[in-house]
């Protein structure tokens, strides 16, 4: 594996067409919206889906979804206590700042998100907490434009349960809400620091892989809310800085990005807005198509 000695920054274009990416708990499941109006999606939904499609190329992943886990570890805890060297380490009363580093570049190895998004191992019942920092950050997906919301109700034919007062009538649990975005380009910037790379083991390798992952982001991930062919990435951005430190802040990197609206047609498209990445001297980008 070659040691990743460069920084990187990259930026997701996606549309979202009549589904909801990531539902608010606190506000019905509705579409996430900041204070503008603008549609958002959080780091931590946006990871989950990178961390799906690492799963599907059978790339060993530590913080895996109940209902899509490979193996059969229920939790954190389960899965990490599996490797008998970091269950042994964690377990120690008087851990040494060498057991610590130990830990953390067992878990490293072991686990491409551990050594991408970086993890805290601190749980009930262990003597060690461990905490690793990825270099690999991800920002909250956010709209180009404010983006509408439709809800609508729906009704289930059957009762979950059979009402007890009277079986002929339907209970509450028939009725409930859905709510989706009518149509959204959003984007999501992220980067990938060298530095942290090195203390992790985050490879050149790793960086090429999760490249891949992006162009796919939305594979295998339909749902009742997000349809298969509802979410699609439009356009990747890879920027390669030639040295650790770079030759332009990530957030000038990511400023010279522009997704403008165009044309004001119905139905909107993807087509409807113009993707340009102004070029920065020095710096090159390469531009991907989803696929």
């Amino acid at each position: 594996m070659s040691t990743l000695n460069h920084k990187i920054d990259f930026a997701v274009v996606f549309t979202v067409n009549k589904a909801n990416p990531n539902g608010d708990p606190l506000n019905g499941n509705r579409p996430r919206q900041d204070f503008n109006g603008h549609g958002e999606i959080s780091d931590v939904a946006i990871k989950r889906k990178i961390r799906n499609r690492l799963q599907d190329e059978g790339v060993p992943i530590l913080v895996q979804s109940d209902e899509r886990r490979s193996d059969s570890y229920r939790s954190i805890k389960d899965r990490a206590e599996s490797v008998e060297e970091l269950k042994k380490l964690l377990s120690k009363a008087k851990a040494t700042g060498a057991d610590e580093q130990t830990a953390e570049a067992i878990a490293c190895e072991t686990w491409y998100d551990v050594r991408a998004f970086g993890q805290v191992f601190a749980f009930k019942g262990t003597k060690m907490s461990i905490g690793v920092r990825g270099p690999v950050s991800i920002h909250t997906a956010t709209s180009i434009e404010p983006v509408d919301v439709t809800s609508m109700q729906i009704t289930k034919s059957v009762n979950s349960v059979t009402n007890e007062k009277d079986p002929s009538q339907k209970t509450s649990d028939t009725m409930g809400m859905k709510h989706r975005v009518d149509f959204g380009v959003y984007v999501c910037y992220g980067s990938i620091n060298p530095q942290l790379a090195e203390r992790t083991g985050f490879s050149k390798e790793d960086a090429e892989m999760l490249k891949e992952v992006l162009k796919t982001l939305f594979a295998n991930d339909a749902s009742s809310a997000r349809p298969d062919g509802s979410m699609e990435v439009n356009k990747l951005l890879w920027w390669e800085h030639n040295s650790k430190l770079g030759q332009y802040s990530s957030a000038a990197v990511h400023r010279s990005l522009k997704v403008e609206k165009v044309k004001n047609e119905f139905p909107a498209t993807i087509e409807n807005y113009r993707i340009v990445a102004t070029p920065l001297e020095g710096l090159s980008v390469e531009e991907y198509d989803g696929l």
